[in-house]
C-alpha cells in the first residue's frame, strides 16, 4: 500500500485522541464550586514589614549598581545578593534583623490602629476633619464672595 498507513501509526494517532477527548471532557466537568472572585484589597491597609534579607538587599542593590552599572538583571542582582546574604555571619546580619524587628514592631502598632479604625466603622475617603454642615458654609459663602465681585 502506498501511502497508506501502517496499523502501529493509526494506534498512536488514535490512542493521543482519546486522551484528548478525555482531557476535555475532565476540564468541562468540575467538581469544585466556582469562586466569586477575591475581595478588593483595602489601600489604607498597612503593609507587611520587610524581613531581614529584604532590608539587607535594599542595601545591597545599590551597593551592586555602583560596581555593575551595565548591568539591567534584576535575576543576576538577586542572585548575588541570595549568595552574599548565606556567605554573612549571624554578627554580620544582627544590624538588618534589628532593623527588621524595630519595622515589624512599627507595623504591628500600625496595624492595632487599622483593625481598631475598621471595628469602629469604615470611614469614608471624601469627608475630612470638617462636618459636612462646614462645608456647605463655606461654598454658600464663596458663592456670594463671588457675586459680590461681579457687581
Amino acid at each position: 500500500m502506498k501511502g497508506g498507513r501502517s496499523k502501529a501509526e493509526t494506534k498512536k494517532t488514535d490512542s493521543k485522541l482519546s486522551v484528548k477527548k478525555r482531557g476535555a471532557a475532565t476540564e468541562k466537568v468540575s467538581k469544585k464550586p466556582a469562586k466569586k472572585g477575591k475581595a478588593a484589597k483595602d489601600p489604607n491597609k498597612p503593609k507587611r514589614p520587610a524581613s531581614a534579607f529584604f532590608v539587607f538587599m535594599e542595601e545591597f542593590r545599590k551597593q551592586y549598581k555602583e560596581k555593575h552599572p551595565n548591568n539591567k538583571s534584576v535575576a543576576a542582582v538577586g542572585k548575588a545578593g541570595g549568595d552574599k546574604w548565606k556567605s554573612l555571619s549571624e554578627a554580620e546580619k544582627a544590624p538588618y534583623v534589628a532593623k527588621a524587628e524595630k519595622r515589624k514592631t512599627e507595623y504591628n502598632k500600625n496595624i492595632e490602629a487599622y483593625n481598631k479604625r475598621m471595628a469602629e466603622g469604615p470611614a469614608d475617603d471624601e469627608e475630612s476633619d470638617k462636618s459636612k454642615s462646614e462645608v456647605d458654609e463655606e461654598e454658600e459663602g464663596s458663592d456670594e464672595e463671588d457675586e459680590d465681585d461681579d457687581e
